[in-house]
């Protein structure tokens, strides 16, 4: 009998990880290493809910991968330890990258809180509507509700504010429960483009996470690699070897533990009996390109038509660039894939956002009387520049050709 596709693959494969689970970003341990002192201090603040008082209202910063999420889940955890039936205090979380509007953060608390009753905030309703109905729900409980809005910024920079002032004051409306706002944000700067009044109501207590050190990401890992891996699966150096290369970067745990999951993973499928540093290496590649590849993937068309001209002069042998040459091709392609062109400071902004994101090299350089233009690199591998070719929105640059401009001399 024939076997399917997988089967080679199968038979070959040598399990090595024994909890998947415990390498995901997603999996909350039972203790959180070097994060006590945060712990302790949020804990401090939120602990006065027991007693029915509103704690005050939490921002906490940090760069990607400082456990900020992980933190307040875990005391999510703790916190309905402490009253398991409920009946003083409730943590609501919602990610704002998911829910990222006014009217869907009202109606993902509103079903938060009306779940025990079997009813729903359906779609379609006024933001009035919502927002009185949310108000009814939440003091009908008489308890103190914890809403935590992960990726806040994301939120304010989307949707504005507006939600944040009405939960900031909704204690105002309440005559028998009390809300608690905790902000997570990656962005110390997202406050600037909050209403002076919001900021004050929001901002009571505000904590920064620093980022973790090498020594820091090794004991996590250590932690995790306990559970998922029996004695002997990994060599000496694999721990030490992510969390360096983690800690050079950004002090992140989270890519740490994408690091040593995508080694095991990858020595797996190999049949390998071990995960080696070898398989770090390659781990790290492949997730950088991956990230590239996504980062690419969610580019809205006009970037990606900014990034094909860079694509374009590289080709012609263009390596370094000014804004002028990209602008040049840029027009020309906007023609070909029949879009609206955009002014050349539009264009320029654009070549600036693709730099943030680490796809080009673009610094500002001096030409003396001629003045001063961004000279532009390409910083990604062509195997990305050829999967944007393949992008729907590009399709029809297959079938053209950009006729070669001729310097005169």
């Amino acid at each position: 009998m024939v076997g399917s596709i997988f089967t080679r693959h199968i038979e070959k494969r040598n399990t090595l990880i024994k909890n998947k689970d415990v390498l995901q970003t997603s999996y909350l341990p039972e203790e959180m290493p070097h994060r006590s002192a945060e712990i302790d201090s949020i804990a401090t603040i939120i602990a006065s809910a027991f007693q029915r008082d509103r704690p005050s209202n939490i921002l906490i910063f940090g760069k990607t991968g400082t456990g900020k999420t992980a933190v307040m889940n875990f005391i999510g955890n703790e916190l309905r330890k402490e009253d398991p039936s409920g009946n003083t205090c409730v943590y609501i979380y919602i990610n704002c990258k998911i829910v990222d509007t006014q009217y869907g953060i009202l109606q993902n608390i509103g079903n938060q809180t009306m779940a025990d009753s079997g009813k729903s905030i359906t779609t379609g309703l006024s933001i009035e509507k919502v927002s009185s109905d949310v108000r009814n729900s939440i003091d009908e409980h008489k308890k103190v509700f914890i809403v935590v809005l992960d990726e806040i910024d994301h939120l304010v920079f989307k949707s504005g504010d507006d939600v944040l002032y009405y939960l900031s004051k909704i204690n105002e409306d309440l005559k028998h429960s009390k809300l608690s706002l905790v902000g997570i944000s990656n962005s110390l700067k997202f406050k600037e483009h909050m209403d002076p009044r919001v900021k004050s109501r929001l901002c009571e207590e505000q904590m920064i996470f620093p980022p973790y050190d090498a020594k820091q990401i090794e004991d996590i890992l250590r932690s995790r690699a306990v559970l998922a891996f029996d004695d002997g699966i990994l060599e000496n150096d694999v721990i030490p070897y992510c969390a360096a290369l983690s800690a050079q970067e950004m002090g992140d745990a989270r890519r740490a533990l994408d690091l040593l999951r995508v080694a095991a993973d990858i020595a797996e499928r190999t049949g390998e009996s071990a995960v080696t540093e070898a398989h770090v290496r390659y781990a790290k590649n492949k997730i950088e390109m991956d990230i590239v590849s996504e980062t690419v993937k969610t580019l809205t068309q006009q970037s990606k038509t900014v990034l094909m001209s860079i694509i374009h002069n590289t080709n012609d042998d263009n390596k370094t660039m000014t804004t002028g040459d990209v602008y040049a091709v840029y027009k020309k392609l906007c023609d070909i894939l029949q879009i609206s062109v955009l002014t050349q400071r539009r264009v320029t902004d654009l070549i600036s956002e693709l730099d943030m994101l680490g796809i080009v090299h673009a610094p500002v350089k001096s030409f003396g009387r001629a003045g001063r233009t961004k000279v532009i690199e390409l910083s990604i591998p062509m195997d990305v520049c050829n999967m944007l070719t393949d992008d729907d929105s590009m399709k029809p640059l297959k079938t053209s050709k950009l006729r070669k401009q001729t310097t005169l001399l």
